[in-house]
């Protein structure tokens, strides 16, 4: 990493107090706690973690929700306005290829690589749960967007590497990707999309080519062009190619691991040929790169490298999924403190019914997507030791947080500008940014589409459905919540559940996404009922299970669409969910849906 600019980096100014004139009634909440301030999210990670993995952590949690709010905050609204740069040549015309951050993006790096080590966390001795790595950096998106990504890429190729890699690769690199020191670890990146092969990987066209070095010896050189790197000037990179001899189609690829520099260290041949000016996630610097023989390593087998990545790209959608939760929990932060301290005709905002039903509509998907990809993580877990029906709920819900998170993301980022009005359509503010970043996660590693195929494909072929099935109702059995609650739970599951499974069978592809929202909005209502159970062994608070019943109510039970909502005698509930206060189980059950199905 010897020709990585060295900026000195400066900590962000301390915030400062609103002047007194004129900014009154304009909330700003940099300088809150964005973990403290956030009262269902440490007993719901408790919940998860237990108590002891929950307690080495939560002083992290504290100490990195106020950076957040403050520090990092700071960071990432000055590095989003200030892309980087490439530089193609020195002044005397030598080619240097470099990239320039600007050095808040910088200083941002070394919090996440080095001081909290996000990439090389799952990769080192007495490794904490995924579930760890997910939540602190939950806490950190709500700052950055932007530079999660390479973190994420970094974390998954080193996963990958290990799978997949010859023990000579694993030994020569993984010391670097699991590093944390900030001089000398590696970044990784996943160069795949081409211009004729975006979601359609099978027309990726990059060759791969046997050849002779200068030592006699044979090796693997790419020729092709990649259309959009992300982390473009990264150390270490996954490149699916084709070599010269494979068959078209998915079978015909490859998986190649390209370093940027050569063990000798000259540079390898690939060329930055330009970077993308991007809507979001603009402090991160996406290239289009030339290969031109480049020298890279061959991953496992010819023919198997779609496959291979294949998990990269599941670990990439997961981190996609806890970023857009991330998101959905800062404008949702951001929303109540503006509705709560801000005053219009005579009342705080949050007084209004008609704010109070807004913000409750950000809640939700907000929580769906923290509840799923709390599950996610911890199935994870224990996929990664073996259990066979612990991988299969993996291989189901990650591309189904990606398909659906990621597309409430924009709604809720959206709703968020809406309440802070004018103020938040200004880039001074985190609003614009947020619903910027949102829009990425529909898009990368598989549009929403494509995903949702996926979550039919993974239904039909690797019978996911089924262990997803197994698992949901095991926890609704095991829930002791109410038996109206969990019959209502497992009947619009199985009916979720049937129904894509009759798309998935039938090839109708046209209702894929319904059906796939449909298993994401059961799916989720069952765990977060279930969590409420859990969380309230240690101190009754049934929230969860109220989201829950709202949920089945408005996402998943017919409804006239003329018929007005009742709200009166639900009235004092919702404001205490709308509050973030404790319900009892009474309240909670105050808000289940009537309903006639099979399971009564």
């Amino acid at each position: 990493m010897s020709d990585r600019p060295a900026f000195a980096t400066q900590a962000a100014p301390a915030p400062q107090a609103p002047a007194a004139s004129g900014s009154a009634n304009i909330p700003d909440s940099r300088g809150i706690n964005f973990y403290t301030s956030d009262p269902g999210f440490a007993p719901l990670l408790r919940s998860y973690l237990g108590e002891a993995a929950f307690g080495a952590i939560e002083t992290r949690l504290v100490a990195l929700g106020q950076r957040a709010s403050e520090e990092l905050d700071a960071l990432a609204l000055v590095a989003d306005k200030h892309p980087p740069t490439l530089e193609q040549r020195t002044r005397s015309g030598a080619a240097i290829q470099r990239i320039d951050k600007h050095p808040d993006y910088v200083a941002l790096e070394r919090v996440a690589y080095a001081e909290l080590g996000f990439a090389a966390m799952s990769h080192r001795a007495n490794a904490p749960a995924p579930l760890v790595k997910y939540a602190l950096t939950y806490l950190f998106v709500q700052a950055e967007f932007g530079l999660c990504c390479p973190v994420s890429m970094t974390d998954s190729l080193t996963r990958t590497l290990r799978r997949f890699g010859s023990p000579e690769l694993v030994a020569r690199y993984l010391p670097m990707l699991a590093s944390q020191d900030f001089d000398t670890l590696y970044q990784g990146a996943m160069f795949m999309t081409e211009q004729a092969a975006g979601s359609d990987v099978a027309r990726i066209a990059t060759r791969a080519t046997r050849e002779r070095d200068a030592n006699g010896e044979d090796v693997w050189r790419l020729y092709g062009d990649k259309w959009f790197c992300s982390n473009a000037d990264a150390d270490l990179a996954m490149v699916l190619a084709r070599p010269d001899d494979a068959p078209p189609g998915i079978k015909g690829l490859a998986l190649f691991l390209l370093p940027k520099t050569l063990p000798g260290g000259t540079r390898n041949a690939y060329r930055i040929v330009r970077l993308k000016d991007k809507l979001g996630s603009r402090s991160m610097a996406s290239g289009e790169i030339v290969l031109e023989g480049a020298q890279a390593y061959l991953i496992g087998e010819v023919g198997r490298g779609f496959h291979q990545m294949a998990d990269m790209i599941n670990m990439s959608r997961l981190s996609n999924g806890v970023r857009a939760a991330g998101l959905m929990r800062r404008a949702v932060t951001e929303a109540l403190h503006v509705a709560r301290n801000r005053e219009a005709f005579g009342r705080k905002l949050i007084e209004m019914p008609l704010m109070q039903r807004q913000l409750l509509k950000m809640m939700l998907p907000a929580e769906q997507a923290r509840s799923m990809f709390m599950r996610i993580a911890t199935l994870l877990a224990r996929a990664d030791t073996g259990d066979e029906l612990a991988a299969k709920c993996v291989r189901i819900l990650t591309p189904l947080i990606k398909f659906r998170a990621c597309r409430d993301a924009r709604r809720v980022t959206g709703d968020a500008m809406e309440v802070r009005g004018g103020a938040g359509y200004i880039e001074e503010w985190s609003d614009p940014r947020l619903v910027r970043d949102a829009h990425l996660g529909s898009i990368w590693e598989g549009t929403s589409n494509i995903v949702a195929l996926d979550v039919a494909r993974a239904a039909k072929r690797e019978g996911a459905f089924e262990a997803l099935t197994q698992h949901v109702h095991a926890e609704l059995a095991q829930s002791g919540l109410p038996r109206t609650s969990t019959a209502l739970l497992r009947d619009v599951f199985d009916r979720a559940g049937a129904a894509l499974a009759s798309v998935a069978e039938c090839g109708r592809d046209e209702s894929v996404r319904q059906a796939a929202s449909a298993l994401y909005h059961a799916t989720t209502a069952a765990l977060m009922a279930c969590e409420a159970a859990q969380i309230s062994h240690d101190a009754p608070d049934y929230r969860r299970l109220a989201f829950a019943h709202l949920l089945v109510r408005h996402k998943l039970l017919p409804r006239d669409p003329l018929a007005l909502d009742e709200r009166g005698e639900h009235a004092a509930t919702l404001r205490a969910l709308v509050d973030e206060r404790a319900l009892t189980l009474e309240q909670a059950m105050q808000l289940i849906p009537a309903h006639r199905g099979g399971a009564q």
